[in-house]
């Protein structure tokens, strides 16, 4: 399957998954609520900060601020237009923090670790028929393949530019439904190939 996970022995891998996602929701309300620049400039650079302590791998990673940039650019844009300019930067800032943090969740941590993570958070389910360990995988795989699917977005928007000179179009639109539509299937045949949700290990029930 295709994978963000980046290997390697560091702090932020030796953490629980658990404590990973805990930290991204905490962090998350906390942001919200600041509306300060400076605040939120603090915020991306301490998430900039755990990348780069990573070493080489983790600032690899860092390119993914390049995947969304035009999409925090346009968001800025808009409040600058029609509401003031502090609160175009504040969003900008949010919105580039919560995304890094998402993805270096993707980056250092398996699937598996994942999936034992919220899994817990799902067995009431089982009361009305549904498999808690599915809506896990389905869970996982909404935070693993977000940023690449940002990536895919990324390269449609290289190849545009260099045919027109342009960026971005409506046109993206529809290519990039079909990748997403192809990764889907290919993630669909792999977990088929694996068992499904049952061929991930489960830590959780042992």
């Amino acid at each position: 399957m295709v994978s963000l996970y980046v290997s390697g022995p560091s702090w932020a891998h030796a953490l629980p998954a658990r404590v990973k996602l805990l930290a991204l929701c905490l962090v998350t309300f906390l942001l919200f609520p600041l509306d300060q620049w400076w605040q939120q400039a603090a915020g991306l650079l301490v998430t900039v900060g755990f990348y780069l302590s990573l070493g080489t791998k983790g600032r690899q990673a860092l390119k993914v601020i390049g995947n969304f940039a035009w999409m925090v650019g346009f968001i800025f844009l808009l409040h600058a237009l029609f509401t003031n300019l502090q609160e175009g930067v504040v969003l900008a800032l949010r919105l580039t923090t919560l995304v890094l943090l998402a993805n270096f969740l993707s980056i250092t941590t398996r699937m598996e670790d994942l999936m034992d993570a919220v899994e817990p958070l799902f067995k009431p389910l089982t009361v009305v028929g549904l498999t808690s360990r599915r809506v896990a995988l389905a869970v996982a795989l909404v935070i693993r393949f977000v940023p690449m699917l940002l990536a895919v977005y990324s390269n449609l928007q290289e190849a545009y530019r260099a045919r027109t000179g342009r960026k971005n179009s409506i046109r993206l639109l529809a290519p990039f439904v079909i990748h997403a539509l192809k990764l889907s299937d290919e993630v669909a045949e792999a977990l088929s190939a694996r068992g499904g949700a049952d061929g991930y290990s489960n830590r959780v029930s042992r």
